[in-house]
């Protein structure tokens, strides 16, 4: 079966996180605009065209809150300021799903067929949580995370251990596992996976931290379309 053909029966929600302090960005970054759109636009779409109903997983303030309930519901962090590790405990514990998909606010490129592909690949092998490579480096989001890490997830929260992939590495160490990741780039050679837009898969990661970031973005995007 090829990745999405049981997109309909999928026990699967999505969540953007937008919770970030942005201190580099200078503002907050959710609502910084890409290409026209608000970056958390931008991100809901992309788990949208991947068939999912997406929320958003905290905000920077309550000003935030506000501008950011147009685009979707919000849940919570776990606790207000310790980092999206907070964000995906808080987005796990409030929701019933077998599995979440993580997709950070400041990832514009990433294809939503990265996202379907994850999905699949977790579904078929029941690893704990998957997340892809591109060129040799393991890249944390976008996650497919099975509720049964959130537990361990926690622990790493409460200990004051915030990274996310520090914590899936212990999340899946704790049932004996390592984390499932898919080098991107093997993918899109055997044909199973491309980018709408034909971007190569080395800028799908490109993270809009920063103006710079924002126009370097921008830039491989109007290059394509």
């Amino acid at each position: 079966m090829k990745p999405g053909g049981c997109q309909k029966t999928r026990d699967v929600a999505g969540f953007v996180l937008a919770g970030g302090e942005s201190r580099r960005m200078g503002t907050d970054k959710a609502l910084v605009e890409f290409a026209g759109r608000p970056l958390v636009e931008r991100a809901l779409e992309i788990l949208r065209q991947a068939g999912l109903e997406p929320r958003i997983a905290g905000a920077r303030s309550p000003h935030s809150r506000t501008s950011l309930e147009v685009f979707a519901p919000i849940v919570e962090d776990a606790e207000h300021g310790r980092g999206p590790l907070s964000g995906i405990c808080g987005s796990m514990g409030a929701m019933t799903a077998r599995r979440v998909v993580f997709l950070s606010v400041d990832l514009p490129l990433v294809p939503p067929s990265l996202i379907d592909f994850l999905i699949h690949h977790a579904e078929i092998t029941g690893r704990m949580v998957t997340i892809s490579s591109v060129n040799g480096f393991a890249q944390t989001f976008p996650a497919v995370v099975s509720r049964e890490a959130l537990p361990a997830l926690r622990n790493e929260l409460d200990g004051g251990r915030g990274g996310c992939l520090a914590g899936f590495n212990a999340a899946v160490a704790s049932r004996g596992e390592t984390v499932s990741v898919i080098p991107v780039e093997q993918v899109v050679q055997a044909g199973q996976l491309a980018h709408p837009e034909g971007l190569p898969a080395a800028r799908w990661f490109l993270n809009v931290n920063t103006p710079e970031d924002l126009r370097r973005a921008e830039a491989s995007w109007h290059r394509v379309i």
